[in-house]
C-alpha cells in the first residue's frame, strides 16, 4: 500500500537536471509544469516526495524518513477516521478510538503527555490545518477528513520537516488533494452491516480547456456509529473544490473547502482490572462491552451551565464532536530567469462545539451515593425509563455508579491565516547543483475558547441506555437536581476563556550540494513570536470568584447542586503578553553508494512553540502577561538519525536509526497537572515492500526505548519510561490484487506499555486486524467489503489508574470493536 523510503533533503535538483518534476503536481501537490505519461514514469522511477522540502526530488538522493500513501490505498481501508488509516503509515505512533477527531499522534518517542499532535504537524496541502496540533478538545484533525478527494498522504520524519515548517520538529503529515489532472470521478454508497452508518462518498475532475482543469469531492454521513449512543451522533461532511489554471512556465490554483461534521467523542470507559501490576487482567463488566458501549445515551444531558457571559444554556449532548471550517486558499508557481517561485496562502475560519463526558468515580451504588450524601444515602432513576424507581444494589447486573463530567468546549474562533513563499535556484557548479532556497512563512492563529462544565451521576450500562441518577441523604436532602450534582466541574476551576492571538513570522533558507554521488545539504528557520490576548477564569487566582449559588431551574429555592455552580469573574480578565523566538536547523548528507543502495546521517534541531498548554499555569504573570522565563515560551526536540536506503525493482528496504532529545511543558489529567520535563528516545525505523505478480507486502517495524531524563516539578519519575510508549510499533498490509478481485488486511501490533508515568501498572499490547476485499464484476463497478477489528480484539490506549485497584474498579479508552461495512461504487 504506502510506497516509502528514506528521502527528502534540504532542498536539492531532482536527478536529472534542476527542473520540477511532475510528481508533486500529478499527485497534486503543484510543480508548475503539465503532466503527461512520460513524466509520470520519470517521476515513479525517481520515486519523487514534495512534503517538508524545498523541491520534490529523488529520495535516494537524500537524507531523511518519508513515506507515502496513495488515496487509493487509503479507500481500501474503508471510510474510516483519519487517525486511523494513518496508523498504516509506518513510523507513526497513533493513538485512536477517541472519535473523528482528538486522536493523539508522535513519533520516534517523542512525549506523548497529553494530546493531540504536539510535535508532528498536520498539513493539508502543504499548510498547517492548525498552527498548533494540540490544543485542548481540539486538535488539529478535528478540521481534516478523509474521503474521495485524497490524491497522496505523505510523512516526513524529522530531518527538514523542522525548517521548512513551523512547530514541526517531529515531522510533518501532508494530506494531499487531487487536482482533475485525470480526468473522471466517482460515487460510493457505504452502509454498516452490524453498525449503523450511511454515508455517500463523490468526487470528479475534468479539463476545461489545454489549461484549465477543476476537482471537487466530498461526503456526507449520518448514523449511530460504531458504538451504541442510542442516537444519530454522525451527521454531516464537507465538499471541496479546486480550480487549477495551467501556464507556460507555471500555474496558478484556488482551493475551498466547507466542513460542517458532527461526531461523538468516546472517552475512557468502565472496566474492571485484576491480577497485579505486571500481569494485570482486563474483563468487562456486566452489560458493558468495553469495545462496543459509551456513556453517551438519549437519557443523559444536556450540559446545563453558564455560558460565557454568565448566561444560562443548555447544550445538547447530540452535538458531540462539531467543527465548521470554511477555507479557501492560492496556490502559485512559476519558474522565471531560472528561479523557481512558489506561493501557497490560506485563510480557515475554524470554529465549533465539542463535547466529552467521561467518570471521575465509579464505585458501588452505596460507596457512591455515600461519597456524596452521607451514610444511608440512597440512589434514585432521574431520567431513561425507571425514572423514579430505586436504584438496585445489583443495577444492570454490575451494581456501579459514575460520577462524571460533561465538558463543553466552544471555540468560538480557531480561525487560521497562513501564507507560504519560497524562491528556489539550481546553478551547475564543480561539476555537481548547487540549490540553494529562500523563504518567508506567515502564520496568524485565533484560539478563542470557552471551556464549560456540568457534573453528573448514571448508571453503568451499554446499549445506550445511560440514565442519569439522584442521590438523596438519608434525611431526605437530595444532593442532585434531575441527576446533575453540580453545574461545574465540581467546583470552580477549569471554566476558562482563552482569547489569545498567535503571530508568527519565519524566515527560512537551504543550500544543498549535490556532485555524483553525494548530496550534501543544510537548512536554517528562525521563528519570531508574538502572543497577545487575555485569559478568564478562577483559576488565575488572586481572588477571582469561580463559583456561586444560582437558581437553575428558576423554582425560586436554591438546592445543593445549584450552590456549585461555576461563574467566569469577567471583570478580572488577565493579559497575555510576550514574545518569543528559537532557532531552527538541520544538516545531512547522502551518499548513493549505487544506483539502487544509499546511505545517510542527518542532525537537526527544532522548536516547537508553546501554546495553550503554558496558559493558566505559572510561565505565563497574571500581573502583565509576561513569561519571565523564556525557556518556557518554546520546547526543542534535538535529533540524530542516520540509516540506508535500498531500492530494487520489486521491493525496497529501509532501516533509520535514531536518537531524539526533547522538552516539554504540558498538562495531564485534563489540565489539572502541570509538567515540564525532558526526554530522550533512541531505537530504529524499520520500513520495506516487496511485489511479485498479484501479491504485494508493505511492513514497518519501529523500536523505541524512552525515558524521561528529567522531571523538574516531580523529581520521583525522573528516569522512568513515559507512559504509553511501546517497545515496538509494527505495521503490516499484505494484498493480493487480480483482474476483478482485490483482497487484503493492514495488521497493526503495538506491544505493552505503562499506563502512567509512575510505571506500576503496565497496559497490554495488542494485534488490530483491518480486513478488506474488492470485486468488480462489470466495468466500472464495485463492490466493497471492510471489516475494522476484524477479529474484535481488545485493546487499550489509554488506563486512567496508575495500578490495580484495590476494589478492581478502573475505567480505559478502548479501540472499537468490529465493524463491518460494505460498499457499492460506480466510476465514470
Amino acid at each position: 500500500m504506502p510506497a516509502h523510503a528514506n528521502g527528502v533533503g534540504d532542498g536539492g535538483d531532482p536527478a536529472g537536471g534542476g527542473e520540477a518534476t511532475g510528481a508533486s503536481e500529478a499527485s497534486g501537490a503543484g510543480a508548475g509544469q503539465a503532466v503527461t505519461p512520460a513524466r509520470r514514469e520519470k517521476a515513479a522511477a525517481q520515486d519523487v516526495f514534495s512534503t517538508g522540502v524545498a523541491k520534490g526530488r529523488d529520495r535516494l538522493d537524500s537524507a531523511t524518513s518519508t513515506s507515502a500513501l496513495k488515496g487509493s490505498e487509503a479507500q481500501k481501508l474503508g471510510p474510516r477516521p483519519l487517525a486511523d488509516i494513518l496508523r498504516a503509515l509506518p513510523g507513526l505512533r497513533v493513538e485512536s478510538a477517541i472519535g473523528e477527531g482528538n486522536a493523539n499522534y508522535t513519533v520516534r518517542g517523542l512525549p506523548l503527555a497529553a494530546g493531540g499532535s504536539k510535535y508532528m504537524q498536520l498539513q493539508e496541502d502543504g499548510l498547517p490545518v492548525l498552527e498548533f496540533g494540540d490544543i485542548f478538545n481540539v486538535a488539529a484533525d478535528v478540521f481534516l477528513r478523509a474521503d474521495f478527494n485524497i490524491a497522496q498522504i505523505e510523512s516526513i520524519r524529522g530531518g527538514s520537516g523542522s525548517t521548512f515548517s513551523s512547530n514541526a520538529p517531529g515531522g510533518v503529515v501532508n494530506v494531499i488533494s487531487k487536482t482533475g489532472d485525470i480526468e473522471g470521478g466517482a460515487v460510493q454508497v457505504t452502509g454498516g452491516l452490524d453498525y449503523d452508518e450511511k454515508r455517500i462518498d463523490f468526487d470528479y475532475g475534468r479539463k476545461l480547456s489545454d489549461t484549465l482543469r477543476f476537482h471537487v469531492g466530498g461526503y456526507y454521513r449520518s448514523g449511530e456509529g460504531p458504538r451504541d449512543i442510542g442516537f444519530t451522533g454522525y451527521k454531516g461532511g464537507q465538499i471541496k473544490l479546486n480550480v487549477t489554471k495551467q501556464f507556460e512556465n507555471g500555474y496558478v490554483r484556488l482551493h475551498a473547502k466547507y466542513l460542517d461534521d458532527r461526531s461523538p467523542t468516546f472517552a475512557p470507559y468502565f472496566i474492571r482490572i485484576t491480577g497485579t501490576n505486571d500481569k494485570p487482567v482486563f474483563s468487562n463488566y456486566a452489560n458493558f462491552d468495553i469495545r462496543k458501549d459509551s456513556i453517551l445515551s438519549p437519557h443523559i444531558g444536556p450540559v446545563t451551565t453558564l455560558d460565557g457571559d454568565n448566561r444560562l444554556r443548555h447544550f445538547a449532548l447530540d452535538n458531540g464532536m462539531h467543527a465548521l471550517s470554511k477555507a479557501i486558499g492560492l496556490e502559485a508557481q512559476f519558474d522565471i530567469a531560472g528561479w523557481t517561485l512558489s506561493e501557497r496562502a490560506r485563510f480557515s475560519a475554524n470554529s465549533g462545539d465539542f463535547l466529552r463526558v467521561f467518570p471521575s468515580a465509579v464505585n458501588s451504588v452505596a460507596a457512591l451515593a455515600a461519597s456524596q450524601a452521607g451514610a444511608g444515602a440512597t440512589a434514585r432513576y432521574a431520567t431513561g425509563p425507571n425514572a423514579g424507581q430505586i436504584v438496585p444494589a445489583d443495577a444492570n447486573g454490575n451494581g456501579l455508579l459514575a460520577f462524571s463530567y460533561m465538558a463543553q468546549t466552544r471555540a468560538r474562533s480557531l480561525d487560521n491565516f497562513t501564507n507560504d513563499f519560497r524562491a528556489t535556484r539550481v546553478w551547475k557548479a564543480g561539476g555537481g547543483n548547487l540549490t540553494a532556497t529562500a523563504g518567508l512563512y506567515k502564520a496568524i492563529q485565533d484560539l478563542h475558547a470557552e471551556w464549560l462544565h456540568s457534573a453528573i451521576d448514571t448508571d453503568v450500562v451499554g446499549g445506550g441506555d445511560t440514565a442519569m441518577v439522584d442521590v438523596t441523604s438519608a434525611a431526605g436532602t437530595p444532593q442532585t437536581q434531575g441527576g446533575y450534582y453540580a453545574f461545574s466541574r465540581n467546583g470552580s476551576k477549569f471554566r476558562r476563556i482563552f482569547d489569545v492571538k498567535y503571530d508568527i513570522t519565519a524566515p527560512y533558507g537551504s543550500i544543498n550540494y549535490h556532485f555524483g554521488k553525494i548530496a550534501i545539504g543544510g537548512s536554517l528557520r528562525y521563528d519570531f513570536g508574538k502572543v497577545r490576548g487575555s485569559l478568564v477564569g478562577a483559576d488565575l487566582g488572586g481572588g477571582r470568584v469561580g463559583l456561586i449559588s444560582y437558581d437553575v431551574n428558576g423554582n425560586g429555592v436554591i438546592s445543593a447542586p445549584e450552590t456549585r455552580v461555576a461563574y467566569l469573574p469577567l471583570d478580572r480578565p488577565a493579559l497575555v503578553d510576550y514574545n518569543y523566538g528559537y532557532l531552527s536547523y538541520s544538516s545531512g548528507i547522502n551518499f548513493r553508494v549505487a544506483e539502487p543502495f544509499s546511505v545517510f546521517a542527518r542532525y537537526s534541531r527544532g522548536g516547537r512553540a508553546n501554546a495553550d498548554k503554558i496558559l493558566f499555569t505559572p510561565a505565563v504573570s497574571t500581573v502583565d502577561g509576561s513569561v519571565p522565563n523564556k525557556a518556557d515560551t518554546y520546547d526543542e526536540v534535538r535529533q540524530l538519525e542516520g540509516g540506508f536506503k535500498l531500492r530494487r525493482s520489486g521491493a525496497t528496504l529501509n532501516v533509520t536509526a535514531f536518537l531524539a532529545n526533547a522538552d516539554d511543558h504540558n498538562v495531564l489529567n485534563g489540565a489539572a497537572t502541570q509538567t515540564i520535563r525532558a526526554y530522550r528516545a533512541h531505537g530504529v525505523e524499520m520500513e520495506g515492500s516487496f511485489r511479485r505478480g498479484p501479491f504485494s507486502i508493505m511492513a514497518g517495524a519501529t523500536y523505541t526505548k524512552a525515558k524521561i531524563t528529567e522531571d523538574k516539578l516531580d523529581p520521583s519519575l525522573t528516569g522512568k519510561e513515559p507512559r504509553h510508549q511501546p517497545a515496538w510499533t509494527l505495521q503490516a498490509t499484505p494484498q493480493v490484487e487480480l483482474r476483478n478481485v482485490t483482497f487484503g488486511a493492514n495488521v497493526v501490533t503495538i506491544t505493552s506499555s505503562f499506563a502512567q508515568d509512575s510505571n506500576l501498572l503496565k497496559m497490554p499490547g495488542f494485534t488490530v486486524v483491518n480486513a478488506f476485499l474488492q470485486v468488480r464484476p462489470v466495468d466500472r463497478v464495485q463492490l466493497s467489503l471492510n471489516a475494522s477489528n476484524l477479529f474484535d480484539a481488545v485493546g487499550f490506549f489509554e488506563i486512567n489508574q496508575s495500578e490495580v485497584p484495590a476494589n478492581g474498579i478502573g475505567w480505559g479508552r478502548a479501540i472499537n470493536g468490529r465493524t463491518v461495512s460494505a460498499s457499492l461504487r460506480y466510476d465514470f
